[in-house]
């Protein structure tokens, strides 16, 4: 049904210019349509770029690394400036998302309105808060009130503080909830992501004004009484909320997933620089955790992951006695049918869990901790291969899910609020694995779990190999120089903005400099 969705899709666009051949090209700009006759036909544009900007080039590799997910291999090159904490902008999807997915965004809205098309609207505007919180949450102060008025002239928008945005992103959802939508419609074959359920936009919209409040649990503002009054009145996504992996022509360049098309369809980026960071496959590996499995190739019947930015190692760290450049490391593994993620159900249910956690009801904050655990397993293994019996991985991964949270680490212990807010995050760490990597980086600068050791391994790496805490990050060996010892918080402004914008503001000095609601104490 979705190939035929997308066919149609596809035979409605190429009137308008835009072929099939680049439909799902990644590497094509999608914002190719001069004259907009109806605000339906830019949806499909918009959604599939926001997917793949989510794990495209930036968000993917970039927070894939500063997650410690993965790092860089010895032998190559690509991405050492991740690695090594060179100051870096993620340019491209910021130029994506802002004159890509947010123009696109206004452009719908405006024909919307002209035609009162309501559901096109309320889809539109969704997508437009989602976006505008991606981008404030990953860049901090931006250009928001005075932006995409170039058609008014305003060609040096003013930046706006990240408090100020919230505010105003949390007023545009209330308003969108309260938009009426009974009588509305939106013509399944232009969404991906609902297929023109307008029932499932609104618990995608609660959904997100559920993530705007969290994101805020550190803050003066934040108020968990008034989250858990929300939580218990208001419904939430039941499906991701994405691209599913049935979408793709993983045969064809241009048409598969984001990461399968920087390996498959380019230069090999992730098999010939991408290897498990030791720190997150150690955590899996020693807790038993099947999710191993999917993410990342065995080598020689045997899991192995690299210190984070260590590949400068002359040493044999393991002491088996092949020196750290020689050994051989698990890579990461993308299936032909991955799905592209930008809201997930695991996500949705960790946030209301830990909601509760802070709330002192660890009886229902376990109800929705198991939830999202069940969740990131349903949807990891049934990604694993396009030809595996569906019926066969789901059942699978209802068996390897009681095992873990009945039995296994990911077990909920009732404890203190700070132990249940930890519990909730290292699994979210785990769940986000392949799928939401920046939202991964967001969550650790709110939560600050994973934890981060800052010993300095190059000092001992073998005590190191054999002690580090397990589940612990790491500063990246060859930067932390670079940070004094600390993490990432946010990348640079662009270029462009600096360049272009007379009211950009001084240049961040390195990649430190934390948004406005990242407050918690630690690294």
């Amino acid at each position: 049904m979705k190939y035929k969705i997308i066919a149609f899709s596809l035979a409605c666009l190429s009137v308008f210019g835009w072929g099939c051949d680049n439909y799902l090209d990644i590497n094509e700009d999608p914002n190719v349509l001069r004259d907009i006759p109806e605000a339906k036909v830019v949806l499909p544009a918009a959604e599939l770029n926001l997917a793949n900007q989510m794990m495209g080039w930036d968000f993917g590799f970039g927070a894939g690394f500063w997650s410690e997910y993965w790092t860089q291999a010895y032998d190559a090159s690509q991405f050492k400036f991740l690695c090594e904490y060179e100051p870096t902008d993620f340019g491209t999807a910021y130029n994506d998302l802002t004159a890509g997915v947010l123009l696109d965004c206004k452009r719908m809205k405006t024909v919307a309105t002209e035609n009162n098309n309501t559901g096109v609207y309320y889809a539109a505007e969704a997508l437009s808060i989602f976006t505008w919180q991606i981008t404030t949450d990953v860049w901090g102060d931006i250009p928001y009130f005075e932006a995409l008025k170039g058609d008014e002239g305003i060609v040096s928008p003013k930046f706006d503080e990240g408090s100020a945005i919230y505010a105003d992103l949390l007023a545009r959802v209330d308003a969108l909830l309260a938009v009426d939508i009974s009588e509305a419609s939106l013509p399944a074959s232009y969404d991906f992501y609902f297929g023109g359920d307008l029932d499932q936009w609104k618990l995608f919209a609660n959904s997100l004004k559920l993530k705007l409040m969290i994101r805020l649990s550190e803050t003066s503002t934040y108020n968990n009484a008034a989250l858990v009054s929300f939580i218990e009145s208001a419904e939430f996504i039941k499906n991701n909320a994405g691209i599913s992996g049935s979408t793709w022509s993983d045969k064809v360049e241009g048409k598969r997933h984001p990461m399968r098309e920087f390996e498959e369809g380019e230069a090999g980026y992730l098999s010939g620089n991408v290897i498990a960071s030791k720190n997150f496959l150690d955590y899996l590996e020693m807790n038993t955790d099947p999710r191993l499995d999917v993410l990342f190739e065995m080598t020689g019947g045997y899991h192995l992951g690299a210190f984070f930015g260590d590949f400068a190692s002359k040493e044999d760290s393991d002491g088996n006695g092949d020196l750290d450049e020689d050994e051989d490391y698990s890579q990461a593994v993308f299936s032909q049918n991955q799905s592209l993620v930008i809201m997930s159900v695991w996500e949705v249910n960790f946030y209301i869990a830990e909601v509760y956690a802070r709330a002192g009801n660890n009886a229902k904050a376990k109800e929705y901790y198991d939830l999202g655990v069940q969740a990131s397993m349903k949807m990891h293994i049934n990604d694993i291969d396009v030809d595996l019996d569906k019926d066969l991985a789901l059942a699978l991964a209802a068996t390897l899910t009681d095992d873990i949270i009945t039995t296994g680490y990911a077990t909920w212990v009732d404890g203190t609020i700070e132990e249940g807010i930890k519990q909730i995050a290292m699994q979210k760490w785990v769940a986000n694995a392949n799928y939401q990597h920046i939202e991964s980086f967001l969550e650790r600068n709110r939560t600050k779990y994973p934890a981060v050791n800052t010993i300095d391994i190059r000092k001992d790496r073998a005590d190191a190999y054999a002690n580090f805490p397990l589940g612990d990050l790491t500063i990246a060996i060859e930067g932390r120089g670079r940070t004094n010892a600390k993490l990432p918080a946010s990348p640079i402004y662009p270029d462009a903005i600096m360049t272009r914008n007379e009211n950009a503001p001084a240049q961040k000095e390195d990649l430190l400099e934390k948004v406005w609601w990242n407050l918690k104490s630690g690294l």
